[in-house]
């Protein structure tokens, strides 16, 4: 089971009816500061009802379009209410931080408004499209590593030796009363969320809004979101040695080391914290663009993710999702989509054995049109493996409305003799 129950600190120091929690290293009053300071140069960007998403899940379903910032991504927040409150002294020296895409971006990007030298650590296997927009904020970009942790060393190494102020990702209360202000303008604009799915990597973003939403709704369901390769907030809560590793398409939150911080405030804040695999996350993902027409990368998804996969933990609530992000390669959103269609049904891959004659590509083709299937691509094999002389084995790819249309077609060509075997799609 990739669910753990988590329950709140019962410290007789931590009164969740005092809405500051005080003894936390981030309170409500620091979130709501950050929200005072960012204001006017971050999007409060809509949070909103999908009446589809809502009906699938059998539970009311809210859409936080963090993808909508200027970087498209929420980290921003955090980055420019750290970058705000630097000594002008720090502005001068410059900033250096570790990411492997979009904290890269909302330092860079906002240093560069400021007025403010960046330096960026990027891992090497960071998505180009993030490389290539943190380098048009103005931002010097190391890529080195293949590892967050490798990066991270060589971004404090460059600290030491330039004298740059560090800016972590997610262990500063700084950033984790920034990220906080998600929460705050979602129950700004939806008070009646009961509760708040967020994707968690290091976790200042899952430790801040827990805080901010806690603090306003000690009630409030909070939910972590992690993929199964990178569960490691999941284990430490659970008191399990921490394992991780493997590619994953949600690489925003492939994160090894918790921050200390954000791991206190979700030992008293959040209820539990679910991982879901990368099949779950591609369907997200597909989902958001098919029904929400709008684009989410990996980490992005990741809510919506576990809303389909654990539907018991969400039926019936009022449910916020925080759509965290949606820097996405293409190449990569492209063959997520087309893979979901394959697992839909609506790409299939046929093999026919046929016999070796004029005319009979043609008359495959003519059925599959007449039945309403559209060819995508086809492969004949005359030389290899138990092909007999005078047959050829046919692979057909082919485009269909649904699995039952799908099988329809296989029926079709099974009707006029044709030996057919699903090699990909449908029922295979």
């Amino acid at each position: 089971m990739s669910v753990t129950g988590v329950a709140r600190s019962n410290d007789s120091d931590l009164d969740m009816t005092n809405p500051s929690i005080p003894s936390l290293p981030v309170t409500l009053a620091d979130v709501r500061a950050a929200a005072a300071r960012i204001k006017g140069a971050v999007v409060h960007t809509p949070c909103l009802r999908s009446e589809t998403l809502s009906r699938i899940a059998k539970a009311d379903v809210w859409i936080k379009f963090e993808n909508l910032q200027f970087t498209a991504s929420f980290k921003e927040r955090g980055a420019l209410n750290t970058l705000l409150q630097l000594s002008d002294e720090e502005r001068r020296r410059g900033v250096i931080a570790m990411s492997a895409g979009n904290h890269a971006q909302g330092v860079a990007y906002h240093a560069g408004r400021l007025g403010i030298p960046a330096t960026i650590v990027m891992p090497s296997f960071t998505p180009n499209t993030k490389v290539k927009h943190t380098r048009g904020h103005g931002a010097r970009v190391v890529l080195i590593g293949d590892t967050l942790a490798e990066a991270a060393a060589e971004a404090h190494r460059l600290a030491d030796a330039e004298k740059l102020v560090f800016v972590h990702p997610y262990d500063d209360p700084r950033i984790i009363a920034g990220q906080g202000t998600i929460a705050l303008e979602m129950l700004a604009d939806v008070p009646e969320l009961d509760t708040l799915v967020v994707p968690v990597g290091g976790g200042g973003m899952l430790a801040g809004c827990a805080v901010a939403a806690c603090g306003l709704r000690p009630d409030m369901m909070v939910v972590g979101v992690e993929s199964a390769g990178y569960s490691a907030m999941r284990q430490l809560l659970a008191g399990e040695p921490v394992t991780v590793g493997g590619d994953t398409i949600a690489e925003g939150i492939a994160v090894r080391d918790i921050g200390r911080t954000p791991l206190a405030i979700a030992r008293a804040l959040v209820d539990r914290v679910l991982a879901v695999d990368e099949v779950a996350i591609e369907h997200a993902i597909a989902l958001f663009l098919e029904v929400e027409k709008t684009v989410a990368e990996g980490a992005g998804a990741a809510g919506l993710a576990a809303l389909l996969a654990h539907p018991e933990v969400f039926a019936g609530r009022k449910v916020g999702l925080i759509l965290c992000g949606g820097n996405i390669d293409t190449r990569l959103l492209a063959s997520v989509l087309l893979r979901g269609l394959v697992r839909d049904g609506r790409i299939v891959r046929l093999r026919l054995m046929i016999p070796d004659l004029p005319g009979q590509l043609a008359r495959v083709a003519g059925l599959i049109g007449g039945a309403g299937g559209n060819i995508v691509e086809v492969q004949h094999q005359r030389l290899f493996g138990s092909v007999v002389a005078k047959s050829t084995e046919l692979d057909v790819t082919v485009e269909s409305r649904d699995r039952d249309h799908a099988r329809e077609l296989v029926t079709a060509l099974q009707a006029e003799g044709f030996t057919v075997r699903v090699l990909e799609g449908a029922d295979a």
